[in-house]
């Protein structure tokens, strides 16, 4: 099929730019955990933090259905200029995130054994990282109501209010580290309670941000809408669709993480300094994902081929030039940024023998992140989920493969074989996708 290059490639940027900005201040709580903790005496307060960190990114990016399944059903209603659901969506949202982040906090202690154990890292490691869990575990309903009032902001079209949340979530979390770690001397419990009150910061912002926003928003507050089984259901399934692909993709960095955990401290503490910028790329080359999303709703809204077939190419085109770019980057500055997150030598000199999978994986990864967007644009989720648990075997697959010959090099190919699957398994069933999606209803008598 002809895919057409859009002619409104300023709009993808203006979509993408806001989303990249507000997107990449997410991962830098983990990289200033890791600069603070990182200058520390001994490896394992890293390792701590990078398993710690693991286990909430599992946890939490679990439901983030909250935020995925929430800006497209508030973006239609405000659309239609429907006040009444666009408040039954947050109302149902907000009470969905609190339920489960009350019940996270309730079964955190199993939620942090068996997570521990599967890891099965060494035991001063494993003490830490269970100290960090049991003081971040608190902002389990901050953080997921967090995740429920992002989504609606994005929906209503307002990613300045989305950028002052992360912004402030950020700098609330850089001050509370320095003071904490540094001033205070509280180590991995300094890192953990930073985070625990930039969390809870951040969603009482994002609170106020909402509140003020429905001010200007026609329509009340409707029981009989919140009620409404139909709509309900409709965000049931799109939601476990996504949390199954997002159980499979945490589950993969889960499996990383303890593989890699049988190479001791040292090697933890390596990967974990990576992942701190493979998630900055990654959460960068989102925000083209997140315009492919918007362009492509709207195309599949008005059955329109040729905006879907400008919508794919040129927001994949863009991404594709900006992981090139930051591919560059991070060939050019890796020793210099691993240098700058830690001054144990032998962390640094074992990061060094990665860093090449790090300058690999956006040019690899990059093509995947923007076949989820547009599947999710589309709102053809079961197709997202049933080829991340195609992905999810073929990791496990190559895990079995690489790592008993590679190490740790194995595991780092392993995760650039899924992200490669990932892109071609979707990309196999775009033509598929755009029929569907832009052929005209069939005619009935």
């Amino acid at each position: 099929m002809a895919w057409r290059m859009p002619r409104n490639l300023g709009q993808v940027r203006r979509l993408a730019v806001p989303i990249i900005v507000s997107n990449i201040t997410t991962p830098l709580i983990g990289i200033v955990d890791t600069a603070v903790i990182g200058h520390l005496t001994s490896p394992h307060y890293l390792a701590a933090v990078a398993i710690g960190g693991l286990i909430f990114s599992f946890v939490f990016w679990s439901f983030g259905f909250l935020r995925q399944g929430t800006t497209g059903p508030v973006a239609q209603a405000h659309g239609r200029g429907d006040g009444v659901e666009i408040r039954a969506i947050l109302a149902r949202a907000l009470a969905l995130a609190v339920l489960i982040g009350l019940a996270v906090i309730a079964l955190q202690d199993p939620v942090k054994a068996v997570a521990l154990k599967l890891i099965g890292a060494p035991v001063d490691v494993t003490e830490q990282a269970g100290l960090y869990v049991g003081i971040r575990i608190w902002a389990a309903p901050g953080a997921l109501m967090q995740y429920a009032l992002m989504g609606w902001l994005v929906g209503m079209h307002d990613t300045r209010s989305l950028m002052w949340v992360q912004i402030l979530v950020n700098g609330l979390n850089i001050v509370l580290d320095l003071l904490f770690v540094l001033g205070f001397g509280w180590g991995v419990a300094g890192v953990a309670a930073a985070t625990l009150i930039a969390e809870l910061g951040g969603a009482v912002f994002a609170l106020y941000l909402v509140g003020r926003k429905l001010r200007g928003v026609p329509g009340v507050w409707s029981w009989r809408s919140l009620r409404d089984w139909a709509a309900m259901k409709r965000l049931t399934v799109i939601n476990s669709d996504i949390m199954i692909r997002s159980l499979c993709l945490q589950a993969v960095f889960f499996i990383f993480t303890a593989r890699a955990a049988q190479y001791g401290d040292v090697v933890l503490a390596a990967n974990a300094v990576l992942m701190n910028f493979l998630t900055v790329a990654a959460f960068a080359l989102d925000g083209f994902a997140h315009a492919a999303e918007a362009l492509v709703g709207k195309s599949v809204g008005s059955r329109d081929r040729a905006a879907f077939q400008e919508a794919v190419f040129g927001s994949t085109v863009l991404a594709g030039a900006v992981a090139v770019i930051i591919t560059a980057i991070y060939a050019v500055f890796g020793p210099v940024m691993i240098f700058a997150l830690t001054s144990l030598e032998e962390v640094r000199r074992t990061a060094l023998s990665f860093l090449p999978w790090l300058i690999a994986m956006p040019v690899i990864s990059v093509w995947g992140y923007q076949m989820d967007g547009v599947y999710f644009g589309a709102t053809a989720t079961r197709e997202v989920r049933n080829m991340m648990i195609l992905c999810f075997a073929v990791f496990l697959a190559a895990v079995w493969l690489f790592q008993p010959g590679l190490g740790n090099h194995g595991l780092w190919l392993a995760l650039a074989v899924l992200n490669a699957a990932r892109a071609a398994s979707l990309i196999c069933l775009l033509a598929k996708l755009r029929d569907r999606c832009t052929n005209p209803p069939a005619h009935r008598a």
